[in-house]
């Protein structure tokens, strides 16, 4: 341990040990002396290691202040001794003062004689020693404070600690008790919510039984009242159509009885225009060699014939000019026309007749046809769907199958006019929907007659003596009307091509196990009445390119080298005389068709003809061509 400063109040000092004569310090200032020394020393006092200090714990503090006797001689020695060792820097030393203190004669001889008796056991020592060992008494009554104020702060410390963790010993306890109070208070709730729930549940399902008994009970009654409704309507419908079945019986016979009257009114005439006829030829053979009048009568009666077969002409031709001049058509597609258009009339007729003897309107169904017509896609689900809602329709019995029949018919027809109609789709829902109501494809066949002159094929050839205008001649094609006007060519050749599309998509579509009634065959005869009868001009022309664009590809699978040979007399004859006209607005249609031809395009599938089978591969029939296959039900 290294050197120390202790420094006492006291003006003597030995070796920086100044020794107090009045060592009866108070506890206050022996304290704040040891602080200070612990400052100095910067650690904590040892009480152990100075040299000669014993740990005197019995001795008691005398209220005398201590006495130290120095001789005289040995004062002498002293100094003379500290004079040699120490030379001018030894320090002085005060005797000690006690007059003020009373010692007894007994005192003094005890301690003399204690003093004399120990003297030979004491080692002399120095100065310094003799100081520090009669002090040695003051510093062990210190160190004994100082070791009772250690032991009383440790017990204020170990009592702290035990306060400490008492205290938290007592607040676990208490957080133990508010969580096994949590515990308990969320296991109670839980049981109290499910409780809860239990009783909430059986009430409500109490209530759902409740409520299914009663809309049972509800759905029972309405069940039996919509029963009761629809036996009534149909009781009601079955007058009404009986009705109407004795209207049209009786019109029938009206129409019949009239038509034998202007049969035998048209006898009649006839009659008179052979006799004026023969009368005629007379006065001409008079006039005339004998082989020029034989000629002129065969002239006159193969033009009464002609007259006799077409009929009356149509509104805004003359009726002085014959019928044979000005309509070119072969007699087969006409007789089917006339067959088809008279079903039509007859069917509208019947309709009308049974909306003005009901009550009820069928509008709504007129709608949904047309909605559903409209939303018909190139997909197979979309066609199956629209087919299988439409046949739905025709079913109704709130809806006479005749007036379903007749809107899917018109509605049809229309389609045409609306672009991308999709042609190829709207034929399959055309043979899907007529296979089971085969008598509507003959309808929707009429329909076509009459907005489209060329799928009967038929053409109306203008000339001047036998229309009262060109405006008339247009109406007479197929030309309508828009705000009192005439619609332009073009718009014309536009709504005549897609009818052409419609029209050339529904021949040449085939579905397997299901009847085409207008298919392939029907196709074929069309073309070969058109090229026949038909003149090469801008109308034949452009609905010629259009079946061929549409019902090409199918024919030629069909018909193989027959069909190559149609294409021969197109490419030789009908281009030919198209070319012969020297119409500029012909030549981007022959382009087309002879690119058609010559590219061999008819054996590739038009656009559109392939049916997407991704959405409809549940219902697919599994075959060489599953694009074009279904099952419907």
């Amino acid at each position: 341990m290294g050197a120390f400063k202790l420094e006492i109040p006291c003006p003597p000092k030995v070796l920086e040990i100044a020794a107090d004569p009045e060592p009866d310090w108070s506890f206050n200032a022996v304290l704040s002396e040891l602080e200070l020394l612990e400052k100095k020393l910067d650690v904590s006092f040892d009480k152990t290691q100075y040299r000669g200090f014993s740990n005197r714990k019995s001795v008691e503090r005398s209220p005398v202040a201590f006495i130290m006797r120095i001789s005289d001689d040995e004062m002498e020695d002293s100094e003379s001794e500290a004079e040699e060792d120490h030379g001018p820097s030894s320090v002085a030393v005060t005797r000690f003062n006690c007059d003020d203190i009373y010692v007894s004669v007994s005192d003094d001889f005890d301690s003399q004689i204690a003093l004399d008796g120990q003297s030979y056991l004491m080692d002399e020592v120095g100065l310094v020693e003799g100081a520090l060992f009669e002090l040695s008494p003051e510093l062990g009554v210190k160190e004994d404070i100082r070791n009772q104020i250690s032991t009383l702060e440790m017990e204020l410390m170990r009592d702290s600690g035990k306060y400490d963790s008492a205290f938290k010993r007592v607040e676990k306890y208490i957080e133990a008790r508010k969580e096994s109070d949590r515990k308990f208070d969320t296991q109670y709730q839980r049981k109290i919510a499910e409780a809860l729930d239990n009783h909430l549940t059986a009430i409500q399902r109490d209530h759902e039984l409740k409520s299914q008994i009663e809309e049972r009970r509800i759905r029972s009654d309405a069940a039996h009242e919509e029963a009761k409704r629809k036996e009534k309507a149909l009781q009601e419908e079955r007058i009404r159509q009986e009705r109407a079945k004795a209207e049209a019986e009786a019109k029938h016979k009206a129409e019949e009885a009239k038509m034998v009257a202007l049969e035998a009114e048209r006898k009649t005439v006839q009659e008179a225009a052979r006799k004026e006829a023969a009368e005629a030829s007379k006065r001409v053979a008079a006039l005339v060699p004998q082989g020029d009048a034989a000629r002129q009568q065969v002239n006159v009666s193969s033009a009464n014939q002609n007259l006799h077969k077409q009929g009356p002409a149509s509104n805004g031709t003359r009726k002085s000019e014959p019928t044979a001049d000005i309509l070119r058509a072969a007699e087969s597609a006409l007789n089917l026309e006339q067959g088809r258009l008279h079903k039509l009339k007859k069917l509208e007729e019947e309709n009308q007749s049974l909306k003005l003897s009901s009550n009820m309107d069928f509008s709504n169904s007129e709608r949904h046809i047309a909605r559903l017509i409209r939303q018909i896609r190139g997909t197979q689900e979309n066609i199956r769907t629209k087919s299988s809602e439409l046949i739905k329709i025709f079913k109704n019995p709130s809806c006479p199958l005749s007036i379903s029949i007749a809107a899917f018919a018109k509605k049809v027809a229309s389609h045409c006019e609306i672009p991308d109609n999709a042609a190829f789709a709207c034929g399959h829902v055309i043979v899907l929907v007529t296979s089971q109501f085969p008598h509507a494809m003959d309808l929707i066949l009429a329909e076509f007659h009459s907005a489209c002159i060329y799928t009967v094929p038929k053409h109306v050839v203008y000339l001047k003596s036998a229309f009262e205008s060109k405006e008339a001649y247009y109406k007479t094609i197929g030309y309508q009307e828009q705000d009192g006007k005439v619609e332009s060519t073009r718009d014309y050749l536009k709504r005549l091509e897609s009818y052409m599309k419609l029209y050339g998509a529904l021949v040449q579509t085939e579905i397997q196990g299901i009847q085409n009634t207008h298919g392939p065959k029907e196709g074929w005869a069309w073309l070969a009445r058109f090229l026949n009868t038909l003149p090469a001009n801008v109308y034949t022309a452009v609905a010629l390119k259009a079946f061929l664009q549409t019902a090409g590809f199918v024919l030629f699978k069909k018909y193989k080298s027959q069909f190559r040979k149609m294409l021969n007399i197109i490419s030789k004859d009908f281009l030919k005389a198209l070319r012969e006209r020297e119409d500029q607005e012909l030549k981007t249609i022959i382009i087309e068709i002879q690119s058609y031809i010559e590219d061999n395009r008819f054996l590739q599938e038009p656009e559109g003809w392939s049916m997407q089978s991704s959405l409809l591969s549940s219902v697919m029939v599994p075959d060489s061509e599953p694009s074009r296959g279904y099952y419907y039900y």
